[in-house]
């Protein structure tokens, strides 16, 4: 599995693939993906889509999702993201892009693939990187919490500042594993049509980022 691994996080993370719940998350990933090739996604070649377009050391921005779409077609290795080809958004994205428009009058225009964002430093991750077909949260219990646990506990303790994007109580339930003061945690409720209206919208995430991140002198994301 850690061979579709970027060799920057591979290195950074090489303590974690010792440990033996890795070695039982591997095991139990592969055999999904042999047992319902179909029906297990993202792509397996899409698995570490997020590590592989965002290197370890470009890290300026960390959005938290919890699993990926189960909906065939749909999910593609970043939190939020859908391939260029489709052309109905899902409804959590639809609601991203008009807080976008809201905050900084650029609404997503043509597809939802954020890969664009992943390339500028934006970590695009999901908490947990797979999931089985019409089953959210399938794969809850194969181990993919410990390990992006690590990955955000790692990034946490980074001395350089990144802006951690939390949207909905699964995300927040992250906070303390940021530990560094100079970090910049923003928290707002989930961008799906059950809670959006209760805090996302007008949240000016997109905005409060680039913002930070002028002040520290990076450059700012463009959404």
């Amino acid at each position: 599995m850690i061979s579709n691994l970027a060799s920057d996080w591979s290195m950074h993370l090489s303590d974690e693939f010792q440990k033996p719940y890795f070695n039982r998350l591997d095991s139990a990933v592969m055999q999904a993906y042999l047992d319902f090739p179909a029906c297990v996604f993202p792509n397996k070649n899409d698995l570490f889509t997020a590590f592989n377009a965002c290197a370890f050391s470009e890290v300026k921005v960390v959005i938290l999702g919890q699993d990926p779409y189960p909906t065939k077609g749909y999910a593609h290795g970043l939190c939020f993201s859908v391939p260029s080809d489709l052309t109905t958004l899902p409804k959590s994205l639809q609601n991203i892009s008009l807080e976008l428009d809201s905050d900084i009058g650029k609404p997503l225009l043509g597809n939802g693939n954020l890969l664009r964002w992943a390339t500028q430093g934006v970590l695009m991750l999901n908490a947990i990187l797979t999931v089985h077909e019409g089953k959210p949260g399938s794969h809850a219990s194969l181990g993919w919490g410990q390990f992006t646990d690590a990955v955000i506990g790692l990034l946490g303790k980074q001395e350089h500042p990144i802006v951690f994007v939390l949207w909905g109580a699964f995300a927040n339930s992250k906070k303390a594993l940021i530990t560094g003061s100079q970090h910049l945690i923003l928290s707002a409720p989930h961008p799906s049509p059950l809670s959006a209206y209760r805090g996302f919208f007008g949240c000016k995430h997109f905005s409060r980022t680039n913002k930070f991140l002028q002040s520290i002198g990076s450059e700012p994301i463009d959404w």
